[in-house]
């Protein structure tokens, strides 16, 4: 049997616009994304500070927004500066301290093969072998004395990334100053007062979903930067070889990456033992041992407390999100996926609610129909 499907061209016209229109919308996105994670960055950040924001106004003889917004940053840039003078210096100088000893670690490990001398010697091995740790040598020693120039060739990169710094908080600042003012003048467009007030509350919601989550972020990650800086700092008391400054920037780096939900917390683990073993071994398996216990601790009481009733997503919406944040913007869409996908959240519950109540209305007024009609008869 033959079904015969007859679409006019007017309709398929239309689908295919529709079509080109999402195209060139993800392709515009896509392209835009650089700018797009600047402005989303800026926006979650103005919304965490909109509540101390709007405290510190109260506060203000005349409850100035731009006054109370220009204390609010003072205080974060005091933050940031401290951050850098505190932990960056610690890192370069592990770092220098590491690629300076690579030479001396391979010669220690040559001499530790003597075990394999005989081996060697008896399949005449002795010239590959030697030809091979000399030019490992030679790699290492020169990596070691173009640091300097590998450092500065990443100049470029750190002006960038503070030239991007620089732009969100100007966003941040003004969208803090300006945000009441647009927000009332959008609200003042409506004519529909019932419907204005119940778009203002969903919008009330996904603020406070943003605001809540990352409030909480920030809360769980001082708290694993704060620990972690403090077990470095133990260490370093029994360990000499460890040095005290280094728990500066074990919190600074544990706060950092624990932003990033997930494996953010994994990855800047990694990089702290990293430092320990370039000073002591016993020291990085001491402080990834800590790391295990925190972790269960974190994921299944502290960071539940603190993130309870905010977003109530799933593990695979969170990873879900997460992943297509982090491939499509990088780290900074994978730090703002899980407010976006809460925030999305609540409209489609607004939307289902919306659909229900029209429903309901619905088949109200057909049982009230029908009860007329059997009234009637």
């Amino acid at each position: 049997m033959k079904v015969n499907v007859q679409v006019d061209t007017q309709t398929f016209v239309r689908f295919w616009l529709v079509i080109l229109g999402f195209v060139l919308a993800g392709f515009m996105i896509y392209s835009a994304r650089t700018g797009l994670t600047i402005v989303g960055t800026a926006l979650f950040f103005a919304l965490a500070l909109n509540g101390p924001v709007t405290k510190i106004a109260g506060k203000l003889p005349g409850k100035s927004r731009i006054g109370s917004t220009a204390i609010a940053y003072l205080l974060v840039v005091a933050f940031l500066g401290t951050f850098i003078f505190l932990a960056v210096p610690p890192i370069i100088q592990q770092t220098a301290k590491f690629a300076s000893t690579v030479p001396d670690l391979i010669d220690n490990g040559t001499k530790s093969w003597h075990s394999l001398d005989s081996t060697i010697e008896k399949y005449n091995l002795r010239p590959q072998v030697d030809q091979t740790l000399n030019s490992f040598k030679e790699n290492a020693s020169r990596f070691a004395s173009s640091a300097s120039s590998n450092i500065v060739s990443g100049i470029g990169s750190v002006f960038s990334f503070f030239a991007a710094l620089f732009l969100v908080l100007v966003l941040s600042f003004l969208m803090l100053v300006e945000g009441p003012v647009l927000m009332r003048k959008v609200w003042g467009l409506y004519h529909n007062k019932a419907r204005m007030e119940h778009h203002r509350k969903t919008v009330v919601r996904m603020a406070n979903v943003v605001s809540g989550y990352v409030t909480g972020q920030l809360t769980v990650s001082s708290l694993d930067g704060l620990f972690s800086g403090l077990v470095v700092f133990l260490i370093s008391l029994f360990v000499p070889a460890v040095p005290a400054n280094l728990a500066i920037a074990t919190a600074a780096i544990m706060f950092v990456f624990s932003l990033i939900p997930l494996f953010g917390a994994l990855v800047g683990a990694v990089i702290v033992s990293i430092l320990l073993v370039f000073n002591a071994v016993p020291a990085a398996i001491a402080f990834a041992l800590f790391f295990v216990v925190y972790q269960q601790l974190e994921n299944n009481i502290i960071s539940p407390a603190i993130q309870s009733k905010r977003l109530k997503l799933s593990p695979l919406l969170v990873l879900t999100a997460v992943t297509i944040g982090a491939y499509v913007f990088g780290i900074a869409g994978a730090i703002i996926s899980i407010p976006i996908a809460g925030c999305i959240k609540v409209l489609l519950e607004e939307y289902l609610d919306h659909v229900k109540r029209i429903r309901d209305k619905h088949n109200a007024e057909e049982r009230s129909s029908a009860k007329l009609a059997k009234q009637k008869a």
